[in-house]
């Protein structure tokens, strides 16, 4: 049985404890509130939070590295020396169709071959069966050369068959009986007929004999004549008759003169020949025939191709600016998408008198490329001030073409060495390069909060980077120089 004492103390024991839960919770409550308070801003408060931080410059440190200017550009690989082919008329030189097909409708029946290389005495193609070759010599082919032909084209005609082992005699310059056999003899070594008399020649020869026989006839039968009978007896004769007899006898002789004449100036021009159109002269052999206008079965007339030497050339265009850098004899790295490379040496600068070195060390105080300034002002460079993007052709040689030999056509990456600095020198972006207002080019460096100007002389440039000296005041590599702001 319980005492009301007890009783009484529990009840007051669980009341305490129910008031301190209490306190514990609504403490815990006030704590959550200032907790939340503390991370709540307003609308000022979050702006004034993300206020950008006080702007300083942009710098970027001085290095102190060695400095090589390039020009680059994107170049064609070609043959060099490119030239038309066109024969200069037709094969053959029958004027009517023959049993072996002179003198009928030209057709290509072996047609010439791209890429092919052409050496001295090489056909190059057939038509009607006939051979069309290449000799070496700068006079071009214009005309049929046969006996009695004279000149420049008849003495390296000549001189081509010395060449090939077929010496024509004396190089005289005039076609005789010894160049026609040389002719006749080199013709038969390719396999082929040389052009020997076509019929309607053969024809005309005959007709031209008859004649002087037929005018012999009739210079001895007057001869043999008396002018008083009519018959070859003599007799008396008066002074009339003995005149019309003796110019009957002149007449005579001078018809059986003109007869032989006219025979002798046909077999002068009469054997073996080389047809306009079976040969083509080149100025330089061997040579490379680089396009081909014609197939079989094709009518050869006009150009049928192009012919190149075989040297290898890239052709490219630079800026006026970039052109002005280079000069005859510069070295050029040369390398197609693919990786392949070789080595040229630039040839012709546009009209190369305006081409000068880069590498002219007394002309340091001119950038290579006339660096740009942050103001939108032109550089000290002079070379800036007469700046032009007028594009320059540029022509280089690549004397062992390698795997570019045969990339005809290909775009490479041609890259010219114009300059390089003396060692090791300081260098800055262009972005740093200042001009004042009198001029100078200055830098600014940056020393803590501070900006100092130096003026420096601006020398070689290479891909954004310039070589540059103190000339007024220090400036040592590692200090920070200003770019931007």
């Amino acid at each position: 049985m319980s005492h009301p004492e007890e009783a009484g103390t529990r009840r007051i024991g669980s009341g305490r404890r129910r008031l301190g839960v209490v306190v514990s919770v609504v403490v815990l409550v006030g704590a959550g509130g200032w907790f939340a308070g503390t991370q709540v801003q307003s609308p000022a408060d979050a702006a004034a939070a993300h206020t950008a931080p006080k702007a300083g410059p942009v710098t970027v440190a001085v290095v102190r590295q060695s400095l090589t200017a390039s020009v680059v550009a994107t170049g064609s690989v070609e043959f060099a020396s490119p030239r038309p082919l066109s024969p200069a008329g037709p094969v053959g030189t029958g004027a009517s169709t023959g049993t072996d097909g002179e003198g009928a409708e030209q057709r290509v029946t072996k047609a010439p071959v791209a890429g092919t290389k052409i050496k001295e005495g090489d056909v190059l193609m057939t038509v009607n069966g006939r051979p069309v070759f290449a000799l070496g010599g700068s006079v071009p082919m214009y005309r049929a050369l046969g006996p009695g032909s004279s000149g420049d084209d008849v003495t390296q005609l000549q001189k081509a068959l010395t060449r090939l082992g077929f010496a024509p005699g004396a190089i005289s310059g005039t076609y005789g009986q010894g160049t026609a056999t040389a002719v006749s003899d080199w013709y038969r070594s390719k396999g082929y007929d040389a052009q020997e008399p076509s019929p309607a020649d053969q024809q005309q020869l005959g007709v031209l004999e008859q004649a002087v026989s037929a005018a012999q006839e009739a210079l001895l039968t007057t001869n043999s004549t008396s002018p008083s009978t009519g018959s070859a007896s003599p007799g008396p004769q008066s002074g009339t008759e003995q005149q019309i007899h003796e110019i009957q006898v002149k007449s005579a002789r001078k018809a059986l003169d003109l007869a032989n004449d006219a025979l002798s100036g046909f077999k002068a021009a009469y054997g073996t020949k080389v047809p306009a159109g079976e040969v083509v002269f080149l100025p330089t052999l061997p040579a490379r025939l680089d396009k081909v206008s014609v197939k079989t079965g094709d009518t050869p007339s006009g150009q049928i191709g192009t012919v190149t030497s075989s040297d290898v050339v890239v052709q490219a265009a630079v800026p006026g600016t970039d052109a002005r850098l280079l000069r005859h004899g510069m070295t050029a790295r040369l390398t197609t998408a693919d990786g392949k490379s070789a080595t040229g040496t630039v040839e012709v600068v546009g009209e190369e008198s305006g081409s000068q070195s880069a590498t002219d060390s007394s002309a340091t105080d001119s950038s290579a490329t006339g660096p740009a300034t942050t103001d939108g002002t032109s550089s000290t460079s002079d070379a800036t001030t007469s700046d032009s993007t007028a594009a320059v052709q540029v022509r280089i040689t690549v004397p062992d073409p390698g795997p570019l030999a045969g990339e005809a056509e290909a775009a490479v990456k041609v890259t010219i060495e114009v300059g390089a600095s003396d060692g090791k020198v300081l260098t800055v972006p262009m972005a740093a390069i200042h001009t004042s207002s009198d001029g100078r080019a200055r830098v600014q460096v940056a020393h803590g909060d501070t900006v100092t100007d130096v003026h420096v002389t601006v020398g070689l440039s290479a891909a954004g980077i310039v070589e540059v000296k103190p000339a007024e005041g220090t400036l040592t590599a590692g200090e920070r120089v200003v770019v931007g702001e």
